[in-house]
């Protein structure tokens, strides 16, 4: 770790500097002999116009996803300091494969749009590092998001490009795709000892849940922002706010009742309220800015929040046990099945007539495609991080920040520490 780690760091983004000097451009140095001072006018005005939604999403990224990962109770550090190293490099290399995808390996120009887009795809390795969270190394992690955002960068030039299918806000593109990436990826690393060991570090969680629900909060204020960033502005940017603000309010009532009805004595399950009220906003993305009236939309965020909840409460101990494959986060929860019922939606509604420049048979493409290169891509990817050399802590040492991070001697309500001469025993440095 002491060598390896900073090494790989320090090469990529070198490689990352060398790439940008080849191949990207200021918007602002296109070839406007035509007409300048007006073309230059309007790209400026369309940056100020889009900036607001910029820095929603970057909020939503930094610290939306951030800190809805911090429910562990001793892996607080990784999920919010991992987390930035991810989009980090994920919004550089985004730029640098979707840029040369675009432009047939040409010079590229970056705007306000380039930049939401590399959030966008940043987005999907975050995703999946909620599959694999507390099982994998920092090194793991800089792989895992140069080959992820690759091969999501292919399928969405395949879904936008070559199908022409309409998936505003990214339901399929990132959040079924991210999921099920991720579920992929932590089935390959499967290890039959981590099951108790999460469920231990999962006791006393009080506090952690509460900073998790802060990541929930800012998820759920700033997701009409995602999912009409990149919407055609004018009637199609107002209705993707606006039906995604009906299908977040309608989620969230949805999974507390579900919640509800599950639990033990009636009680609210917190995991299912950091995660499944989010659900709707996820579900409504790849129909977001359709003409479907917001009462459709609530129809569908009602659907998310009770197959959320359902798949916290029965999908994810199956999964676990039947299946081997051992979701953190519960992403496929919160993410792959409410991107599926989204892609399943805007098949319907342009079956129904809903206007709109796809197809049936595009928006099917757009769903298969999304899930069986997720699947592929993440299968590939999981035989490649299992691998010994990219030093993956064995399961006495899974979620816990020690192993990584320098942390206090005692933490606040845990009684159990790993000293710091056991980590040294564990990862000599030479």
């Amino acid at each position: 770790m002491r060598f390896i780690f900073p090494l790989m760091a320090i090469g990529l983004e070198v490689a990352m500097i060398v790439l940008f000097q080849l191949f990207v451009q200021y918007e602002a140095d296109q070839n406007t002999s035509q007409q300048p001072n007006i073309t230059r006018s309007t790209k400026t005005d369309n940056f100020h116009q889009l900036y607001p939604l910029f820095q929603d999403v970057h909020v939503m990224i930094f610290v939306g996803f951030g800190f809805l990962m911090t429910f562990l109770n001793k892996y607080g550090f990784s999920s919010v300091g991992i987390n930035l190293l991810i989009a980090a490099l994920g919004l550089q290399w985004s730029i640098i494969v979707q840029g040369l995808l675009h432009s047939h390996g040409q010079k590229f120009h970056i705007g306000i749009k380039e930049m939401i887009n590399a959030d966008f795809s940043t987005a999907t390795v975050l995703i999946s590092f909620g599959a694999v969270l507390g099982k994998t190394s920092p090194i793991q992690m800089l792989i895992m998001t140069i080959l992820e955002i690759a091969v999501f960068a292919a399928n969405e030039f395949l879904v936008a490009e070559i199908f022409m299918a309409s998936d505003t806000g990214a339901s399929m593109t990132i959040h079924a795709f991210g999921a099920y990436f991720g579920l992929a990826v932590t089935g390959i690393l499967y290890r039959s000892g981590l099951r108790e060991r999460l469920i231990k570090d999962k006791e006393f969680g009080y506090y952690s849940d509460l900073f998790a629900m802060i990541g929930t909060l800012f998820l759920w204020i700033f997701w009409p922002s995602f999912n009409s960033a990149i919407a055609e502005p004018g009637d199609n940017q107002y209705r993707a706010i606006v039906n995604t603000y009906f299908s977040l309010a309608a989620c969230v009532l949805t999974a507390y009742a579900v919640s509800s009805a599950v639990t033990y004595k009636g009680r609210f399950e917190m995991v299912h309220i950091q995660n499944a009220t989010l659900a709707g906003g996820v579900a409504v993305g790849t129909c977001a800015d359709m003409d479907i009236y917001p009462y459709i939309a609530m129809i569908i965020g009602s659907i998310a929040g009770l197959i959320s909840v359902l798949g916290y409460k029965l999908l994810t101990p199956f999964f676990a046990t039947t299946l081997r494959i051992q979701d953190t986060c519960g992403v496929h929860n919160l993410h792959g099945l409410p991107g599926v019922i989204g892609g399943l939606a805007s098949i319907v509604a342009i079956a129904m007539g809903v206007p709109n420049a796809s197809t049936v048979a595009t928006q099917a493409a757009a769903l298969g495609s999304s899930l069986g290169t997720a699947v592929v891509g993440g299968l590939v990817t999981g035989l490649i991080l299992k691998i010994p050399c990219w030093e993956q802590p064995p399961d006495k040492y899974c979620y816990d920040d020690s192993v990584y991070w320098e942390v206090p001697k005692r933490r606040e309500h845990d009684t159990s520490f790993h000293e710091h001469e056991e980590q040294e025993q564990l990862y000599p440095q030479v």
